[in-house]
């Protein structure tokens, strides 16, 4: 995946073996600026303790982060495991918290979205909604449900996005992008995950006090049957994994 920044320029933290870039929510929006006023062909991705499970078995989603120009940090067990191995990152960046942020810069600087992802609608009704604050954004969408992956692209290029999200959850995200990210001609591609299920009001994120402190835990109360096993079991495995690797002579 060729871009117009080298990773090398961020400051990084090892985190079992992933590079995460040291880097805050401006300065996120900083990297985004840079690489759209490069013109290359960039990818930002994101790794939380789910991520980074996944990425220790799915060989090309470990590829994926590798050749990503940026990774940042999207959950707290993330800034636990990078301090236990030594590291600090500044921060964990949910989409929900940072996409009204893009909002703003892209309405400010004219940028063009597309943003593709979630269930029918849901990725329109959060364009809908980030349009309210943001009148004048320039936003176009499509559900995540696609199957003709070229019919898609062709809609993104004939919008000329500066920007393209998508957003399908780990690792289909990942792979839809790295399959189809050479015939994407937009500077930068970021995958987002859930962010589209939150903005339309799909998902609840839980009482804001809690997933303020500990997102994982809000979204653990909100649907226990379907995350218990990511949350419960993953982060166990998570926090395993970092102390085998601190105590690894």
């Amino acid at each position: 995946m060729p871009g117009g920044t080298d990773r090398s320029r961020l400051p990084r933290v090892d985190v079992l073996g992933i590079g995460v870039d040291c880097v805050d929510r401006a300065g996120l929006l900083g990297c985004v600026a840079g690489l759209i006023a490069a013109k290359g062909r960039a990818t930002i991705a994101y790794v939380n303790v789910h991520v980074m499970n996944v990425a220790a078995h799915d060989h090309a989603l470990r590829s994926f982060l590798d050749a990503a120009e940026v990774v940042y940090c999207d959950g707290g067990g993330v800034v636990l495991g990078a301090r236990l191995l030594g590291g600090t990152l500044p921060e964990r960046m949910t989409g929900a918290d940072w996409i009204w942020d893009l909002a703003a810069r892209a309405e400010a600087e004219g940028w063009r979205i597309f943003w593709m992802g979630g269930e029918p609608g849901v990725a329109a009704e959060a364009a809908r909604r980030l349009c309210e604050r943001h009148p004048a954004l320039k936003i176009a969408t499509e559900h995540g449900f696609v199957d003709d992956a070229r019919a898609v692209v062709a809609a993104m290029n004939g919008f000329a996005p500066d920007l393209v999200l998508v957003g399908m959850g780990t690792p289909v995200q990942e792979r839809w992008v790295a399959t189809n990210r050479a015939a994407i001609d937009a500077p930068v591609v970021w995958v987002t995950g859930a962010t589209a299920d939150f903005v339309s009001g799909r998902v609840a994120r839980g009482p804001a006090w809690l997933h303020q402190r500990q997102e994982w835990l809000a979204r653990l109360l909100v649907d226990p049957r379907r995350l218990w096993r990511r949350y419960l079991v993953g982060n166990t495995v998570f926090l395993a994994r970092v102390m085998r690797a601190r105590v690894r002579p």
